[in-house]
């Protein structure tokens, strides 16, 4: 049985990969490296590769890969714009993806980055820890019958905008395609316009495309509220990171709560705390005390992993067998 290479892999996607493998006993090899057209050699001598957010599977990669054994990509993630599709489907490789995972674990760290930038329950931990119980400074606001804007209604949308719902918000919705089940629950669709102008919090939960590249840029923030706040869990390019910048030294942004990046490839999911990060944008979203900024986090809990390794093995298992591949993506 061929081996499937696993890169940019952690202990903690080998552990959960083995606990799920027990039902399938396939061969596994990880590398913690990420997959990039410098290393694609090493990963075209298998047949089967499966790869994350981060790995560069573009249309370099891919003519190595499919030059050598590889016919499969399995995606462990929903997200697949990392991925040139057109080239893949040229070149006879396909691509299988993660299109659902616990969609609780992102919508529930949404509220985490929310409570914890409007409480500034990171700031109050460090004061009291060093003996200063002063509350100067840590005034938040209720979240309790504030505007909300969710752009993207799909799983994890659907579900934090009804948590929004039960905390006793006007919830206001955007996505090409309206949820049934958000509007059966109250949720109103508007124009993306209406939505900016309208919504005291901002929640992003929109694949990345063409379309909805830096769909918040310096036009979208004019239109917002002052002292807005804004959230992203989906994908880093959602947000123009200079645009913000300009919003969060005017005032414009009141607060933002970042789990991804834009430029996050070589920075996220490594230590680099022994390393002059050189990325200087993002170093300076940093110095802002009203930004939080977690590291791709949001989908991480047990659930969530157990999901991925779940779906991912049998995507592979349908490809070893033959049979329909129902999570495919196609160009």
């Amino acid at each position: 049985m061929d081996t499937i290479a696993f890169f940019s892999s952690k202990r903690y996607d080998q552990e959960s990969f083995q606990r799920a493998n027990q039902a399938h006993g396939l061969q596994f090899e990880f590398f913690e490296n990420r997959l990039r057209p410098q290393n694609a050699q090493i990963a075209s001598q298998y047949e089967i590769v499966c790869a994350f957010v981060n790995d560069e599977l573009d249309r370099e990669t891919l003519t190595t890969l499919a030059a050598g054994k590889t016919r499969l990509i399995a995606l462990r993630c929903a997200g697949f714009n990392n991925v040139d599709l057109k080239a893949a489907a040229r070149l006879g490789i396909r691509v299988v993806r993660v299109p659902a995972y616990s969609p609780y674990s992102v919508a529930e760290h949404v509220l985490a980055l929310l409570f914890t930038l409007n409480r500034k329950t990171h700031r109050a931990y460090n004061r009291v820890r060093e003996g200063n119980f002063s509350i100067e400074g840590l005034q938040g606001f209720d979240i309790h019958g504030k505007s909300v804007g969710i752009i993207g209604t799909g799983k994890i949308g659907a579900i934090v905008a009804s948590i929004f719902k039960g905390l006793g918000c006007t919830v206001f919705a955007h996505d090409v395609y309206p949820n049934p089940e958000c509007e059966s629950i109250g949720i109103q669709y508007v124009d993306l316009d209406t939505l900016f102008q309208s919504s005291d919090i901002i929640s992003l939960h929109c694949p990345l495309t063409k379309e909805t590249h830096h769909i918040i840029g310096r036009e979208a923030l004019l239109s917002m509220k002052r002292g807005v706040t804004i959230i992203n869990t989906s994908r880093g390019a959602l947000i123009d990171t200079y645009a913000a910048i300009q919003g969060l030294k005017s005032g414009k942004i009141g607060q933002l709560g970042l789990d991804v990046y834009e430029e996050e490839d070589e920075l996220f999911f490594e230590d680099l705390s022994s390393h002059i990060i050189q990325d200087d944008v993002f170093m300076r979203l940093l110095t802002f005390p009203n930004v939080l900024v977690t590291g791709h986090q949001a989908f991480f809990t047990h659930e969530a992993l157990s999901d991925i390794a779940r779906t991912t093995l049998k995507n592979i298992v349908d490809y070893r067998q033959g049979h329909e591949l129902i999570n495919e993506v196609k160009a």
